[in-house]
């Protein structure tokens, strides 16, 4: 379309432009030059990404706030706390590419909606989920996960509701990762498989602004029979262990006792010193009775003795 605006030729305008030239006609402004004309068309272009009309929008919108001043004052003034963050959307725009920071934030009325974002940390309780371990054993494991936002625009802008999608993701992670493990690895090695199922959180809400700071398992459960099982090869192997330490003390013990044996055959003053201290040993506890022990070498010379009486 054609317009002409005091110039000796003709200027090929676009929509926005156009519209500015209306305005300019109701409202009876007159650019000074070309330059000028061009230049407030450019930045009605430019201004905020929403076009010529938003930026009319947006204007006759701060005009309302003007004129009611200071009543609008209480619906257009909001308060961000320290843990939190405003996403300000201007006619349907994220304003201005970031989040807002903590204290006064102005919005204007028909045209800005915001959405405060908790930035502290959130725990999650994982319910019991209903596994089928490697090794075809059916367990019920929970758990807690902990997470925070570092991002309150990805939160707001890539996922509808990210304290939903980060806890759905969070069971199926879990069950995913618990059924590639055998029970015996699911209950050694529980710090590792945490370690692993926060990697995988983290790469996974990366986009949604989600940071997973810790995954812990909190308890393992298994069927009766399971636990009966366990307990009855828990009790066996001690008894075996038991077994194994017991023959190993009596071989030791033989050792020295062999050693013994050997050291009182050299010397049979030690074999006397011996007993000797036997007996004084059973007359520290108050026995009434003394066993006194006849060596078997000495009845023969009995024997022999009372013969030549006779």
């Amino acid at each position: 379309m054609l317009l002409p605006l005091k110039c000796t030729g003709r200027l090929y305008l676009s929509s926005t432009g156009r519209a500015i030239l209306l305005l300019c006609q109701i409202f009876d402004y007159k650019p000074k030059s070309l330059t000028g004309f061009l230049s407030l068309c450019s930045i009605a272009d430019r201004k905020e990404g929403i076009g010529v009309c938003g930026w009319i929008l947006v204007s006759l919108s701060f005009l309302f706030v003007v004129l009611t001043f200071p009543f609008s004052i209480w619906a257009c003034v909001k308060i961000i706390k320290e843990y939190e963050r405003a996403v300000v959307f201007r006619l349907g725009r994220i304003l201005p590419k970031k989040a807002k920071s903590p204290g006064l934030l102005l919005v204007l009325p028909c045209t800005d909606v915001f959405t405060k974002v908790d930035l502290r940390t959130v725990t999650w309780n994982i319910p019991p989920q209903e596994i089928l371990t490697k090794d075809s054993v059916t367990t019920q494991v929970d758990g807690v996960v902990y997470y925070r936002i570092y991002s309150a625009i990805s939160s707001v802008a890539n996922v509808s509701n990210v304290h939903l999608a980060t806890y759905l993701l969070a069971q199926t992670t879990l069950r995913n990762v618990l059924g590639t493990q055998s029970l015996s690895q699911i209950l050694s090695s529980r710090e590792e498989i945490a370690h692993n199922i926060q990697a995988m959180l983290d790469s996974a809400t990366h986009k949604w602004g989600i940071k997973v700071a810790r995954v812990e398992i909190k308890d393992v459960r298994i069927p009766m029979e399971m636990q009966r099982a366990m307990a009855a090869e828990a009790e066996a192997t001690r008894e075996a262990r038991a077994k194994v330490v017991a023959a190993e003390g009596e071989m030791n013990a033989s050792k020295a006792l062999k050693q013994a044996s050997t050291v009182l055959v050299e010397s049979p003053v030690a074999l006397q010193l011996r007993y000797l201290q036997t007996l004084a040993t059973m007359a520290t506890e108050k026995n009434s009775t003394i066993v006194f022990p006849l060596p078997i070498n000495m009845v023969p010379g009995l024997y022999k003795n009372n013969g030549e009486k006779k």
